[in-house]
């Protein structure tokens, strides 16, 4: 695959740009102040910014595999750090999507290396959803209840960190728990209720 296109693409882009405000790029240049801190899935199909609608600088941005955020991943916990502590966002969205393939590799009896610790993350939250999970007999009903499922599981990891507990009490801050559905274009808010979700857990990880 020639990769010239990317190039040409960009000077395309840069021009477009520089058509509607000649200082757009002197501006960007400047800094950054988002609002939200996005972690998504590194899916080719998910692009963050294209599907919220945004520009840059407005949201901050990670993403891996099946939107994941482990304790013991220093990145991704470093960029919730910084994005919280430094940035002082105001949202941090957890967002999945369906027919996401790191969510059906973890539904698999399968060897896939260097993924197994990875994807042992995900069957963990299949593990705390047992019960209702094993009652969807719709496969694909399942393996999309597990791509929520996953999401809040993830929404829970990043409210269990310090600097969000911290946040918490300081200004407006909120965690969120969308999916996108591939098949349809939508971004769907879960409206987790994530008070009564952690009410009688919160005390083992209170640390702020």
């Amino acid at each position: 695959m020639d990769l010239k296109h990317i190039f040409d693409n960009n000077k395309k882009w840069i021009k477009e740009k520089l058509d509607v405000d000649k200082d757009y790029f002197t501006n960007l240049s400047k800094g950054q102040s988002p609002e939200i801190l996005y972690i998504g899935c590194s899916d080719s199909r998910v692009s963050a910014e294209e599907l919220m609608g945004v520009n840059p600088g407005e949201v901050f941005v990670h993403r891996n595999i099946a939107n994941m955020v482990p304790n013991t991943d220093l990145n991704v916990q470093t960029v919730l750090n910084f994005a919280v502590r430094y940035l002082k966002v105001k949202h941090a969205v957890v967002c999945g999507h369906y027919y996401c393939g790191g969510v059906k590799a973890a539904m698999q009896s399968a060897d896939m290396g260097i993924l197994n610790p990875w994807l042992r993350s995900i069957r963990d939250v299949y593990r705390l959803h047992q019960k209702e999970l094993d009652a969807i007999e719709d496969e694909e009903q399942r393996y999309k209840r597990l791509v929520e499922l996953n999401v809040q599981e993830q929404c829970i990891n990043v409210i269990k960190t310090a600097a969000v507990q911290k946040a918490y009490k300081e200004w407006d801050f909120k965690v969120h728990g969308w999916v996108f559905d591939v098949k349809t274009g939508t971004l769907i808010d879960l409206k987790i209720d994530f008070e009564a979700i952690l009410e009688d857990i919160m005390k083992i990880y209170k640390i702020s």
